[in-house]
């Protein structure tokens, strides 16, 4: 088995929102891989007194443990428990029914000698290999399917689409959350490699099209995955040092996570 992790944050003097962990059992039969990428709130109230990095930190370590540590409780369940252990962690403290308490997207593989268990919850990504090569983009595309008029404001979203039906969903306060996510079940004999990225890492194909999912895990496996975040970083400030409005909107510069796992 070949795993590799890169995690960087946008800027050098930000803190990086993103999580990401590789599990392991005592075992040795499987594993489990988990990407988080932390919602940015905007310069307003959120009802919470921790930071974005301490609930990633949290709601991450929380799946890695139940992932490796419950292999027969399925991923959405997983994530419904690490959901409410986060929560608890701050309920006295924090008002949580806040649109803008801390959250996270979400994207999670799980795997045995028996199976491949994948679960993705908003905009960040899972790719899933096949022994042939193909190469299949296992997404979660509400929030890419919106009007962006609808989305023209954080007042907007978080009054009538964030966590709300007709909407998008990220792991936030309520355990409920982890039902709305994209799941399902391989034969293991079926998936040769997994990676997991967040947003900022699949710039490359989304934003910049360099080339589609089949050349972004080639990349990876060939060069490593600190060349493809290097490339979306070169990419970046070409555009911005063209005077041009960053392609599709959104931060110059984003966290950018890549997990990579050859079964």
């Amino acid at each position: 088995m070949r795993t590799e992790l890169v995690s960087e944050p946008g800027l050098p003097d930000h803190p990086n929102e993103d999580f990401a962990s590789v599990g392991l059992p005592a075992s040795g039969q499987g594993g489990s891989l988990v990407v988080l990428d932390g919602v940015t709130p905007p310069r307003t109230a959120t009802g919470c007194l921790h930071s974005v990095p301490w609930f990633t930190a949290h709601l991450g370590g929380a799946l890695t443990e139940l992932t490796v540590s419950l292999p027969d409780v399925p991923l959405a369940e997983a994530l419904s428990r690490a959901i409410a252990r986060t929560s608890a962690a701050h309920a006295e403290t924090c008002d949580l029914s806040h649109p803008r308490t801390p959250q996270a997207t979400v994207a999670l593989a799980r795997w045995s000698p028996a199976a491949v268990e994948y679960l993705v919850l908003s905009d960040s990504a899972l790719l899933v290999e096949a022994p042939d090569g193909t190469v299949t983009a296992v997404l979660d595309d509400r929030l890419a399917r919106l009007p962006r008029a609808a989305l023209a404001s954080d007042a907007l979203v978080d009054a009538n689409l964030r966590n709300r039906e007709g909407g998008f969903f990220t792991a936030a306060a309520d355990p409920a959350v982890a039902a709305r996510a994209v799941t399902g079940v391989l034969p293991r004999d079926e998936v040769r490699t997994l990676a997991a990225l967040t947003d900022g890492a699949a710039r490359w194909v989304e934003k910049f099209r360099e080339g589609d999912w089949a050349d972004w895990l080639a990349l990876v496996r060939k060069q490593g995955a600190q060349a493809l975040v290097d490339r979306v970083r070169e990419l970046e400030r070409s555009d911005a040092a063209g005077g041009r409005a960053f392609l599709g909107g959104g931060k110059t510069h984003d966290d950018a996570t890549v997990v990579y796992a050859e079964l």
